[in-house]
C-alpha cells in the first residue's frame, strides 16, 4: 500500500506542476500584445471615430502609438463603454493599460501609475450662461446642484471636499450633463476645460455656457496598467517609465496635444 501511496503522491505532483507550466505559459502568449482603453468622450484627447467601431482618434491615441512603436510590441487601443465601464475592464484586468486618468488613492489599488505624467489638464465649473450665480472658489457650489460623469475625479484633494460638502448628481456622459444645465436642472457641470469646449463645439453652434475661474483642479493624465493585468511586471513597467521620461525630455507631449486638436477639429 506504501508503494501505491508514494506512486499517487508522484503522480499528483507531477500532474500540478504540468498545470502549472500550462497557466504560466497562457500568460506569455496573451502578452505579445497589449490592450488599451479609455474615456472615449474625451475630445481632444480621445473618442471614438465613429458608432460602427470602437477604434479611437484623438492625443491620447497618437501617444499610446508612439509609446507601441517605442515599445516594440503592439498596443491595441479599443472604446469599451461609457468611462465607468472603460475603468471596470482595467481594473478587472481584462484590458492592460488606462490611456489618460488622473491620480487618485481608490485607483491607486488597482492600477500602477507610470511616471511622469503626459498631460496636464484643468477641471473647470461650467454654469448656464443664462442663469449664472456668483462663483468664487468650491465653497461657492455648497447648497447647488451640480452634475458630472460617472466615476469621474477631480483629483484627490477635490473629491474629498465633494463627497463631504456638496451634492453631485453623476450621469453616463457629458453631453448629458450639459443638456441637465442647459434645461435648468442643474446648477452648475464639473467637466474639464477643453474636452468640455470640444463637446459643446460639437453640439451647438453656439456656446450656451460660461466656464467659471479659478478651476477646481489641475491634475496629470497618467498611463496606468492593470495590476489585475497578466502582463504586469516590474521590467515592463520600468520599460514604460523609461519611455516616458525620454517623451518627456524630447517635448513630443506638447507637440503631440497640438496634433491631437487639430485632428479633432477636421474630422
Amino acid at each position: 500500500m506504501s508503494f501505491f501511496r508514494e506512486k499517487n503522491k508522484f503522480l499528483s505532483i507531477f500532474v500540478m506542476a504540468g498545470f502549472h507550466s500550462l497557466s504560466e505559459a497562457a500568460p506569455g502568449d496573451r502578452c505579445d500584445f497589449l490592450t488599451a482603453t479609455g474615456n472615449s468622450e474625451y475630445p481632444p484627447f480621445l473618442w471614438r471615430k465613429n458608432l460602427e467601431t470602437n477604434h479611437l482618434l484623438g492625443t491620447n491615441s497618437l501617444i499610446i502609438n508612439e509609446i507601441s512603436q517605442r515599445l516594440g510590441k503592439r498596443i491595441e487601443l479599443k472604446h469599451t463603454g461609457p468611462w465607468s465601464r472603460a475603468q471596470r475592464e482595467v481594473k478587472s484586468g481584462r484590458i492592460d493599460l488606462m490611456a489618460g486618468v488622473f491620480y487618485t488613492q481608490p485607483r491607486s489599488q488597482y492600477m500602477d501609475y507610470i511616471e511622469p505624467a503626459f498631460l496636464e489638464t484643468q477641471s473647470v465649473v461650467w454654469t448656464n450662461a443664462s442663469t449664472p450665480f456668483d462663483y468664487q472658489n468650491k465653497h461657492s457650489l455648497e447648497g447647488k446642484l451640480g452634475a458630472t460623469v460617472i466615476n469621474n475625479s477631480f483629483g484627490q484633494s477635490f473629491d474629498s471636499y465633494a463627497a463631504e460638502h456638496l451634492n453631485i448628481a453623476t450621469v453616463a456622459g457629458i453631453e448629458q450633463a450639459f443638456k441637465m444645465l442647459l434645461g435648468n436642472r442643474v446648477d452648475y457641470v464639473l467637466y474639464e476645460e477643453l474636452p468640455g469646449e470640444a463637446y459643446i463645439q460639437q453640439i451647438w453652434n453656439y456656446f450656451p455656457f460660461q466656464i467659471q475661474k479659478p478651476a477646481v483642479s489641475s491634475e496629470g493624465l497618467y498611463l496606468a496598467f492593470s495590476q489585475n493585468s497578466p502582463c504586469n511586471n516590474q521590467a515592463l513597467r520600468e520599460k514604460l517609465a523609461g519611455i516616458m521620461n525620454n517623451l518627456t525630455q524630447e517635448g513630443f507631449f506638447e507637440q503631440i496635444k497640438l496634433k491631437g486638436s487639430a485632428q479633432w477639429l477636421l474630422k
